[in-house]
């Protein structure tokens, strides 16, 4: 199928009188005929449904259609996207490790791997995501675990070199888990250009209506585990049973552990009715990107000719210093703009409160046209020096281009652009 039909029908596949719909499984947990039966089920949890802490029904349809449109062989579905980012890390790294990540990602990245998870004994190496293969190389220590990288930055809106960073990662011996919220697997798969975990913010495009919050992470199946780096996959988990996933699972192993590990102990599992939410919103995804991008296109080449922004940032836009690698990586530049207006801070805080349209919101990836001031808000906790790092200056406002018409859009831009 193809990514069209995989948003309509991957995951779930009705039977004779069956729901057409994937029906909301609003249980917590299930029945057995036997004590043996439930014994069983601990000893090879695959093989029935335990409790809704870690599996149901309604999301692991949405898991498996996600699954789908990405090219792995399994995803988890978690309470949010922060937590998506952080079961990915920790599903690799303890105390004492290490991992890499760009630096141009979002800023509520940048705390968790930087602040929270240093507080836990695992150190985030920040590098450039223009460095070359050396600089990147020199970057890894012997404990270095994994390479982290955000295919579009937000709100930078960088665009990943991913094979370059994949390569470096294979050298190496680790894997590189990439965030692909704003691409999506209707822009981008990641996957296909050597990535080994995919992860998303479903509470974004994915979800498109602004109804759920949650996340996912997404296993290619391609990484080898059996490198000798990772024996927490070769050797048996005396907290299960002494399984050893890679025997157990095979490419799922990854996948297959973040579940009965750590979804397990922490529970940041997605209630039924947010997946069914979400399912609703997966329906329609490749139809939404496809107009999310014409208009965030012509927004874009809209604010160009304004003489009130300094710098418009959009990979879409031929002068772009990432248009190659948009067109090498990316099937549209997604709805997201980030836009420097004249006058710094206060000229973008007069701006935004001037609109009419398009609403001040803490989110993104919407129906609905919004913007927001980074520096202000969701990178408010950033040094100045790591504001810089991130690709954000005083005057940035970050624009997510929603599904009204554009030139609605560029007609409360115009109007508030005449405020100043």
């Amino acid at each position: 199928m193809r990514d069209e039909t995989k948003c309509v029908h991957a995951g779930y596949q009705p039977k004779n009188s069956e729901p057409k719909m994937v029906p909301i499984v609003q249980s917590t947990t299930y029945v057995f005929d036997s004590a043996q039966d439930v014994s069983d089920v601990f000893d090879e949890p695959t093989k029935a449904l335990i409790y809704s802490r870690f599996a149901n029904p309604t999301v692991m349809a949405v898991e498996q259609k996600i699954a789908e449109l990405e090219g792995g062989v399994g995803a988890m579905c978690t309470s949010s996207g922060q937590m998506a980012s952080l079961m990915s890390i920790l599903n690799l790294c303890k105390a004492g490790d290490s991992f890499i990540c760009t630096s141009q990602v979002y800023g509520g990245t940048i705390n968790l791997f930087a602040v929270t998870l240093k507080k836990y004994g695992v150190e985030c190496i920040f590098v450039d995501a223009y460095a070359d293969e050396e600089t990147i190389a020199a970057a890894i220590q012997e404990n270095t675990r994994l390479i982290f990288g955000e295919t579009l930055a937000n709100p930078a809106l960088s665009v990943l070199d991913i094979e370059k960073f994949a390569k470096v990662a294979h050298a190496h011996g680790i894997p590189l888990i990439i965030d692909n919220t704003f691409a999506t697997p209707i822009l981008c798969k990641p996957f296909e250009f050597g990535a080994d975990i995919v992860i998303h913010s479903t509470s974004k495009y994915m979800d498109g209506h602004a109804v759920q919050v949650g996340g996912v992470i997404v296993d290619s199946g391609n990484f080898d585990w059996t490198n000798g780096k990772f024996p927490e996959f070769t050797e048996p988990d005396h907290s299960y049973h002494g399984t050893v996933y890679v025997e157990n699972y095979g490419k799922a192993a990854y996948i297959i552990k973040a579940r009965i590990q750590l979804m397990r102990d922490f529970g940041a599992y997605p209630s039924a009715n947010s997946a069914f939410l979400l399912n609703l919103g997966l329906e329609t995804l490749a139809l939404r990107m496809e107009r999310y991008c014409q208009n965030a296109q012509a927004v874009a080449e809209f604010l160009e000719t304004s003489d009130q922004v300094e710098k418009v940032i959009y990979p879409g836009l031929p002068g772009s210093k990432d248009y190659a690698l948009a067109k090498k990586y990316l099937k549209g530049c997604s709805g997201v703009i980030s836009f420097v207006i004249k006058g710094g801070r206060e000229a973008a805080i007069q701006f935004m409160d001037a609109l009419k349209l398009i609403s001040i919101e803490v989110h993104v990836a919407d129906i609905r046209t919004c913007v927001l001031h980074p520096a202000t808000t969701t990178h408010r906790q950033l040094s100045d020096e790591q504001l810089v790092s991130a690709g954000i200056e005083p005057g940035l406002i970050r624009l997510s281009v929603g599904l009204e018409h554009s030139e609605d859009i560029i007609k409360d831009l115009s109007q508030s652009f005449a405020n100043l």
